[in-house]
């Protein structure tokens, strides 16, 4: 049987790269993920996490907005939370004043920063964040966060369906387990957007303008 490489090899797997204007879009890095014993506890979210401080700090000193998204539940018994909530009770712990539904400590956003509040997996799915990346002329929206099979894999689909390219970051990206969170890094790679390594979306975003907007 072929590898999964050679079966896609000439048919998918065409590379987008980087535009002239990206913002980085850090998704749901929540303490839920990443405090042990926690029912979400995700051991390589715990390791993305880890990773994205340098992300995050290049993206600042470029100048190039960045753009951290939460899961958040407003109604009573998450019923905003439609049939995802249904399906997914354990995402019930994301309502304020609960420490997991809080911010990863290193990640979390600086003053002025856009915090995007959601209730689905996709950060684009409800919210306001295509038509704001538009209005700012963003081209190339750069991914980290969690889960990669989950909120990673949402957002890549609704992002090049919005227009843009869309670049996922393999270090600072993370999930429960090893197989779905290389399966999906392997299909966004190959269907709907660029799977990159830290050092090269470093490289790419240093190559940007600091007035850039």
């Amino acid at each position: 049987m072929q590898t999964a490489e050679a079966n896609y090899q000439g048919v998918w797997g065409n590379r987008v790269g980087f535009g002239q204007r990206p913002a980085l879009v850090v998704i749901d890095f929540l303490k839920a993920y990443t405090i042990e014993g926690a029912p979400l506890y995700a051991p390589g979210v715990v390791e993305a996490v880890a990773q994205t401080p340098a992300l995050i700090a290049s993206a600042r000193a470029s100048g190039i907005p960045v753009i951290h998204t939460r899961i958040l539940y407003l109604a009573e018994n998450c019923a905003d939370g439609g049939m995802w909530v249904k399906k997914s009770p354990v995402m019930k712990a994301m309502v304020e004043g609960n420490v997991l539904a809080e911010f990863c400590e290193s990640v979390e956003p600086a003053a002025g920063e856009l915090v995007i509040v959601k209730q689905y997996a996709s950060a684009f799915f409800g919210t306001s964040l295509a038509s704001h990346l538009h209005a700012q002329g963003i081209d190339t929206v750069i991914m980290a966060g969690c889960s990669t099979s989950g909120c990673i894999r949402a957002s890549a689909v609704d992002a090049v369906q919005h227009g843009f390219r869309a670049i996922v970051v393999r270090d600072c990206v993370g999930d429960r387990h090893p197989d779905p969170h290389n399966a999906n890094l392997f299909d966004i790679d190959s269907k709907y957007g660029d799977v990159v390594s830290r050092e090269e979306a470093i490289a790419e975003i240093a190559k940007v303008k600091p007035n850039c907007p």
